[in-house]
């Protein structure tokens, strides 16, 4: 199959990250479009006239936008080449279980970056929340205690992939402090592995170069 690919994307964007991992894994060639996002270019608008935002794939010409949409896509087209998604139907089940409740459930991480005060301190519990119960329940169904459903790099590992990183930099900007030295020993255990796998390692950016771009959107956000 014609592999024609294009990735619209922006370096600090977490979700730009989950599709150049997963391409990176299935051993895809891709062609990698940097979008500036405070000007954005006409091929996004196009592309992605809704919502007009990154990540978008074009495959053939033919865009597709949202980071879960995309993953799925790419496990639909390209099924033998690592696949992403179990193929135990219980598995599969179990694994859009997650990522749905991750997608619903992250906003509150955003939110400590996008405020202050009473606000911060509801998204801070509302995420501590989260956070203790993917701790307790979602590393139930791990092999060899490493990743998430199947033993190795997935879907929901890709779908969570971004705390694993980013969480320091809300952490950081937000002014908070969300897992402890001692606390979450899973999600931290699973943190460290992912963050050491090769693949994922190289694609990171550099975090001192993300806290200032990060803080400036942070100290417009508060005061608009």
């Amino acid at each position: 199959m014609d592999q024609d690919l294009k990735l619209h994307g922006s370096w600090p964007s977490p979700y730009s990250l989950r599709i150049i991992w997963a391409l990176k894994l299935k051993g895809l060639s891709y062609e990698y479009i940097e979008e500036d996002l405070a000007n954005k270019s006409d091929l996004l608008l196009k592309y992605n006239p809704i919502f007009k935002k990154i990540p978008i794939l074009v495959h053939d010409g033919k865009p597709i936008c949202e980071s879960m949409i995309i993953l799925e896509y790419l496990d639909q087209i390209w099924p033998n080449q690592y696949p992403l998604l179990p193929i135990d139907p219980y598995e599969r089940a179990l694994a859009r279980f997650w990522v749905n409740y991750f997608e619903q459930k992250s906003v509150s991480l955003w939110m400590i970056f996008r405020s202050k005060g009473e606000e911060q301190e509801k998204a801070v519990k509302d995420s501590l929340e989260m956070l203790n119960i993917i701790e307790e329940n979602a590393f139930k169904n791990q092999k060899n205690n490493i990743f998430f459903i199947g033993g190795k790099i997935g879907i929901v590992d890709i779908a969570f992939g971004w705390i694993c990183y980013w969480l320091k930099i809300i952490e950081d900007v937000g002014g908070v402090k969300l897992i402890e030295e001692n606390s979450l020993p899973n999600l931290q255990n699973w943190m460290k592995k992912f963050k050491e796998v090769p693949l994922i390692k190289e694609s990171l950016p550099n975090q001192q170069k993300m806290f200032f771009p990060f803080k400036l959107i942070r100290d417009m956000l508060l005061a608009s």
